[in-house]
């Protein structure tokens, strides 16, 4: 049998408790530290987990201010220049062209400090290329009306102005109402530099992050003034529930252990935004994908953190690859799935299907099904590590666990989007709790849907092997992810299935 990664426990016992006010310095431990929600809605009961539509409401109200804002500088500069080489209905789609501009250059990316000014660079190079192209497209379709260079430049400069304009105007908008209602954040990483971190949120209002607590990833030695210290994992979820967190500040980066990786699932399926304040100066970021616009908080340079791979369309691809391939599969293998049920049914007797609760995407429980390989009257259990050499194995399970055979019905998970076709094996509960404290990153690896295959398996890490060396193919396949290996991945499989089909005949 083989492994998945799951959320790492804390296995630091402790929890925290209020300092004594504004001037204390030693970090005390009570459950008592973790302050209910401020404003109207304190008393109202708030899910746990909220879920994906809420989070993209809310992102989608922080970009339509902006998009507002540059969609109206487009519609003004072309109301300016406006004549018979460019009538005014071509303003809705230059504006839908310069949005696109924009965004790939991550300029609608959230930053805790905007400055429209520092954006202006950016702001007239777009101008430029959506002029520019604007001017090649009308010559080449009439000459005659062709916009000439005093027009381009024109525009250019009128429209970056008034993109800035407009996004300072916005920038304020936003910093008034951050100083009015503060969202609560959680800072994240060893004492001394969370502190930091810390005070300077509390003491910099015009941020609008309210911080309520310190998860703390260190030795817990560090002063964080009258702020509650974190120490488990059970603690962070109790004050991300309680406080209403939104925010989350690493300051160091997430994946630099094991402690601190398990709270980026923890906050992603609490729909909070992730920030780096990294006052080490880290430069390099392994595993997380690091926004390119400079920001800062009161010095510190800070960085959206974006897990990998957050690349939707290329997930949707992967999903409606692993569902086409899956179906067709389940069609091609009917005849060798329905002779290898036959052959449980005979030998083996009923309970031709085997079902076991593995752990799944971000640690979620599923039911994996899989053909029995042992008898009726033996059980594979839950915290037993591997049944291979069984002596309640018959032939039948023993060659259909060899072949791999006894896998197919995995399948039909995949097609219910339970699994993937390729990503790190699922392993089960005890397992995955056990790994998780004892191999550091082996909790990393449910960041990625869990496959019937993947890299490791075809390195040959199956049964009882490395846990660790598992640990290290699966984190090394989610950080290098892409369709085209997921294929090659297929391709090996489906190689090794063959050797062992000849090999053993």
């Amino acid at each position: 049998m083989t492994m998945d990664s799951a959320p790492a426990r804390h296995t630091r016992q402790g929890v925290t408790g209020p300092a004594g006010g504004a001037g204390a310095t030693a970090v005390r431990r009570s459950a008592t530290a973790i302050h209910p929600p401020r404003g109207p809605r304190a008393g109202q009961d708030r899910p746990a987990v909220r879920t994906g539509r809420g989070r993209r409401h809310v992102s989608a109200a922080g970009l339509l201010p902006l998009l507002t804002a540059d969609a109206l500088a487009a519609v003004l500069t072309v109301a300016a220049l406006s004549g018979p080489a460019l009538p005014a209905t071509a303003a809705a789609p230059l504006a839908v062209l310069l949005g696109v501009l924009h965004a790939h250059a991550g300029l609608y990316r959230p930053r805790l400090a905007p400055s429209a000014l520092l954006e202006l660079p950016a702001l007239a190079v777009r101008s430029a290329v959506l002029w520019c192209t604007v001017a090649t497209v009308v010559a080449a379709v009439d000459p005659g009306r062709a916009l000439g260079w005093a027009a381009v430049l024109t525009a250019v400069c009128l429209q970056a102005v008034l993109a800035c304009a407009g996004r300072g105007f916005v920038n304020q908008l936003r910093r008034r109402t951050r100083i009015r209602r503060p969202a609560s954040v959680l800072v994240v990483g060893p004492g001394a530099g969370a502190g930091a971190v810390a005070a300077a949120l509390h003491g910099r209002p015009e941020y609008g992050l309210r911080p309520v607590g310190v998860a703390d990833t260190g030795a817990a030695d560090g002063d964080t003034g009258p702020l509650p210290v974190l120490t488990t994992h059970e603690d962070v979820r109790r004050a991300v529930i309680q406080n209403s967190v939104r925010h989350a500040v690493f300051t160091c980066p997430p994946e630099a252990d094991e402690r601190t990786a398990s709270l980026v699932r923890l906050f992603h399926d609490h729909g909070c935004r992730l920030w780096l304040a990294d006052p080490a100066g880290t430069a390099k970021i392994t595993g997380m994908r690091v926004a390119v616009p400079a920001d800062q908080l009161w010095g510190y340079a800070v960085q959206p953190l974006l897990p990998r791979p957050a690349r939707p369309l290329e997930r949707w691809a992967k999903r409606a690859l692993d569902a086409v391939l899956a179906l067709l599969a389940l069609v091609v293998a009917a005849p060798v799935m329905a002779a290898c049920a036959l052959a449980v049914r005979v030998w083996d007797g009923p309970g031709v299907i085997f079902r076991q609760e593995r752990v799944g995407l971000y640690g979620r429980p599923f039911t994996l099904l899989k053909f029995r390989t042992l008898r009726a009257d033996e059980h594979e259990s839950a915290t037993r590590w591997t049944v291979a050499g069984d002596r309640g194995m018959s032939p039948v399970g023993s060659f259909l666990r060899k072949s791999s055979l006894d896998e197919l019905p995995q399948l039909w998970n995949v097609v219910r989007g339970d699994m993937s076709l390729v990503g790190p094996r699922p392993e089960r509960p005890f397992f995955v709790a056990k790994f998780s404290t004892v191999h550091p990153g082996y909790e990393a690896r449910h960041r990625m849907p869990v496959g019937i295959t993947g890299l490791a398996q075809i390195n040959g890490l199956r049964g009882d092997t490395s846990i660790e060396d598992r640990a290290r193919f699966d984190n090394h396949y989610i950080d290098t992810w892409s369709l085209w290996q997921d294929l090659w991945i297929l391709a090996r499989t489906a190689a090794s299935f063959f050797r062992f089909r000849l090999g053993g005949s």
